[in-house]
């Protein structure tokens, strides 16, 4: 009889073909981009958990063996007869195995019951988090393993890291029992139904869709995607579209923009189509114009780069909280003179404080306008140091208070058929200005990479010519973020006669 992994069982939930495929096809694959770092997420945070749930550091880590599942089975039995945490235990029966992230002994009249804990690196309880603590639930009872809880512990993102290494109260949990005992005859029909699509000669043919990204995304989608007809202009180039709509309008047969009725649409949806289809470029430059005549130069153009962790690892600092290590700002003076300025800590020590004045040395005595792109983002940063550092509150609370968001001004006067519908600063940028491409970069050419080379360049075993050669390229990138806002303010202003 077919045994299932927790992971291919839930691989059947999102999708039958992919359980077929990962059981018959598993060279298939394609990598997904950042999953590697996810399950990097993933690993850290369960070594923070068994710290957290076993101070005293009693506890077992089952480990498999050069694939020796039956060995970790049959460890997993036996430890779970004795008083003490056990951590990835191989729980197995009715067709399925799965490793519980935490058994914590309960004593009950003389007797050990368990409280099964799942680990999550998220904030909140996901749906299949649910899927995944009903089949837990299923699979310890089928073992016979008495347990009296199942549990998902989340990330308390509000929880303030003391330092030290103290991490207790990193996580909140949210107990799940009676709703993943509810569900084992739920779960019991998700195997059989598994089984059947296991023994399939071949495929199951499913389409593409939604579920391919659902909860995540499928490594098998490159394989399943191929010699399907896709739209040369796809509906999602729409912007803020819903999901609901795209799959009412597949429905009705409406996959590319030529066939979207314009009348369905809000002005900027239209105004997209109508120059996707003619392949005409949008600009309203004298509305642009107008948008920043109160904002004549001196003016200064900023933009952050930051760094989060699921697990702090400096005190004083949130989950998940967005910390900036790196900003670039550029000046453009009143006679057109343009300035340039900026800041990296790749010390190791949070840069939050030294971030906070550097900012204030480059902003804070002046009163000219502030442009960012997007500027939600930067003013959220500059509050939440203003909350951490109470001396220079007022002063990062006034630089917050002078920034002016370029973004708007880019949606609403400005189109290229280029952009497919997004006004992100790497999409305008081209269309706007050809001759600035963030491709043209050497090393991170957006946000997702700039962390990466932030964290390479932390990394103990980094060598001193590489952690160079990783400042040269993020101090490369995000000049040429705010340059580019530099750039494309002197278009919408209608200053191309200066030489920025």
């Amino acid at each position: 009889m077919r045994n299932f992994s927790k992971s291919k069982l839930l691989a059947f939930r999102q999708c039958p073909k992919r359980l077929w495929l990962e059981i018959h096809r598993p060279e298939l694959k394609t990598a997904v981009e950042s999953g590697d770092n996810r399950l990097q997420i993933g690993v850290h945070v369960g070594e923070v958990a068994r710290q957290v749930y076993d101070p005293d550091q009693r506890g077992v880590t089952v480990e498999v063996q050069d694939g020796d599942m039956a060995s970790a089975i049959a460890k997993s039995r036996s430890l779970l007869h004795s008083p003490h945490p056990v951590f990835e235990a191989a729980l197995s029966g009715g067709g399925v195995t799965a490793f519980a992230d935490a058994m914590l002994p309960q004593l009950r009249d003389g007797s050990i019951s368990w409280r099964m804990v799942e680990v999550k690196s998220s904030t909140t309880v996901k749906p299949y988090h649910r899927d995944d603590v009903a089949v837990q639930a299923y699979a310890a009872t089928e073992a016979g393993v008495p347990f009296d809880q199942v549990a998902i512990a989340n990330i308390d993102s509000s929880w303030i890291y003391p330092g030290h290494g103290e991490y207790a109260g990193l996580f909140k949990e949210s107990d799940l029992t009676a709703e993943a005992l509810s569900r084992y005859d739920e779960v019991a029909t998700w195997v059989n139904q598994a089984r059947g699509v296991a023994d399939l000669t071949s495929a199951p043919a499913i389409e593409t869709g939604s579920h391919c990204d659902d909860p995540f995304a499928c490594t098998f989608y490159e394989h399943c995607s191929q010699g399907q007809t896709t739209a040369d202009r796809p509906v999602y180039w729409l912007p803020r579209i819903s999901a609901a709509k795209v799959n009412e309008w597949a429905g009705r047969g409406i996959e590319d923009l030529k066939d979207v009725p314009p009348e369905e649409l809000n002005e900027v949806q239209r105004r997209v189509l109508e120059h996707t289809l003619n392949g005409s470029t949008y600009f309203d430059q004298a509305g642009a114009q107008q948008d920043l005549a109160p904002f004549a130069p001196p003016i200064q153009f900023l933009d952050f780069e930051t760094i989060q962790f699921a697990v702090p690892i400096w005190a004083g600092t949130r989950p998940y909280q967005q910390i900036p290590f790196q900003f670039s700002l550029h000046n453009v003076l009143a006679d057109g003179q343009l300035e340039h300025h900026d800041f990296l800590d790749l010390s190791g020590s949070d840069p939050s404080f030294a971030f906070a004045k550097a900012l204030i040395e480059a902003c804070g005595e002046k009163d000219w306008p502030i442009f960012a792109y997007n500027a939600s983002f930067e003013r959220s940063r500059i509050r939440e140091l203003a909350s951490r550092f109470e001396a220079d509150r007022d002063t990062l609370i006034g630089i917050s208070n002078r920034i002016q968001d370029l973004l708007p001004v880019a949606r609403m006067r400005f189109y290229h058929p280029s952009q497919k519908g997004s006004w992100s600063i790497k999409a305008v940028l081209p269309a706007a200005v050809p001759s600035l491409r963030y491709g043209d970069l050497t090393g991170g050419q957006d946000g997702g990479m700039a962390m990466d080379a932030f964290l390479e360049a932390l990394h103990p075993q980094t060598e001193a010519s590489k952690k160079e050669e990783l400042r040269t390229q993020l101090l490369a990138y995000c000049k040429l973020d705010t340059y580019a806002m530099v750039k494309l303010w002197q278009l919408f202003a209608s200053r191309m006669d200066w030489e920025l």
